[in-house]
């Protein structure tokens, strides 16, 4: 009959499984995403906290965090791996990724096969937003401090987070492209010890060369959020002191025992997957120079100290993406040595 409960068993199974089939994922993959309830444990020391969970696939999340660090709300994405489950006791490996400036946390989704890498490894992988700037520091505010304070952030909030509500471990890794690869290797300088492994592809290893404060004010006025530069490190000059604590290069010595790939390019000129005719004035290019410099100023720096520093300073490439990806494919394999992180 029409109304018998039999049929409409059968329909309501069918109308689920059509509108399951038109979003574009399968009745199991539906069945099988994990929940949206965010953890009563997502929560860290300072009073942060998860207000949402979004599962965009069975095995990424979006996080949105409620900073008190930073006086905001902003996101995090997660990549979990295989064995992951809402209820698991397992502790997993955690990478945690870094963006460069004038982007967001989704930037290493959007821009590489980085999920492809991930989920081949026993490995979680986290990326926090790094605010436009991209600075990975608390900002100096002209000596009053406070907000935003993105070192805390990154270190502590986002960490504690994931360590307590997400089954990360405390085998950590960090990579960062840009000043987010200036970021990574920043991080694993002032805490010793918190991370096993940093990777810095065109990451500004040096901020107090002559000319780089000066191109980092240009940078930082160019992202065109009205920020003023001098805000997050202090005036350069007036106040080195801030400025010799965020510094690459001069806190190298506290890089003794931790794992570091860096790379970058130093021609100026376009490499593999860049367009051959960009012009020899891009910013890109230009950019990559001063950056290339930097990072083999760190190089023979690490060397006088007798720091283990694996290096890929290549000559042609721009300050873009095609490079980063590269680099990230050839130090993948030594982070995850590092992290413990096995194949699955």
């Amino acid at each position: 009959m029409p109304g018998s409960p039999l049929r409409r068993v059968i329909a309501s199974t069918l109308g689920a499984a059509l509108a399951v089939a038109m979003a574009g994922v399968s009745p199991a993959e539906a069945a099988s995403k994990p929940s949206s309830k965010v953890p009563k444990t997502a929560k860290a020391g300072d009073g942060a906290r998860v207000t949402k969970q979004a599962w965009v696939t069975n095995h990424e999340v979006d996080l949105t965090v409620k900073s008190v660090a930073l006086g905001q709300t902003v996101k995090v994405r997660i990549l979990v791996p295989k064995a992951w489950k809402t209820s698991t006791t397992k502790r997993f490996p955690v990478l945690y990724a870094l963006h460069g400036g004038r982007d967001h946390y989704t930037s290493w989704t959007r821009s590489t096969d980085i999920e492809t890498y991930a989920y081949r490894y026993n490995v979680m992988v986290v990326m926090p937003e790094g605010g436009v700037n991209g600075s990975y520091t608390n900002w100096y505010n002209y000596g009053k401090y406070g907000s935003p304070q993105w070192e805390n952030f990154h270190n502590f909030e986002v960490r504690e987070i994931v360590e307590r509500a997400y089954h990360a471990g405390t085998s950590r890794a960090v990579m960062g492209i840009s000043s987010g690869g200036q970021g990574a290797i920043t991080y694993a300088e002032r805490y010793p010890g918190l991370y096993r492994y940093a990777a810095a592809y065109s990451g500004l290893l040096s901020i107090r060369s002559v000319g780089v404060p000066a191109l980092l004010m240009f940078t930082i006025v160019g992202a065109g959020d009205g920020t003023d530069p001098f805000r997050i490190w202090g005036v350069p000059g007036a106040d080195d002191v801030n400025w010799r604590q965020h510094d690459p290069l001069y806190l190298i010595q506290r890089l003794k025992g931790t794992g570091v790939y860096i790379s970058a390019g130093t021609s100026g000129k376009p490499g593999p997957g860049d367009n051959p005719k960009t012009a020899p004035w891009d910013i890109g290019l230009l950019s990559e120079r001063v950056v290339g410099a930097t990072n083999v100023t760190f190089l023979q720096k690490a060397q006088q100290l007798g720091i283990p520093v694996t290096s890929h300073i290549y000559g042609n490439g721009r300050h873009a993406w095609p490079a980063w990806t590269r680099e990230m494919h050839n130090a993948w394999p030594k982070i995850m040595a590092a992290i413990g992180a096995k194949r699955v």
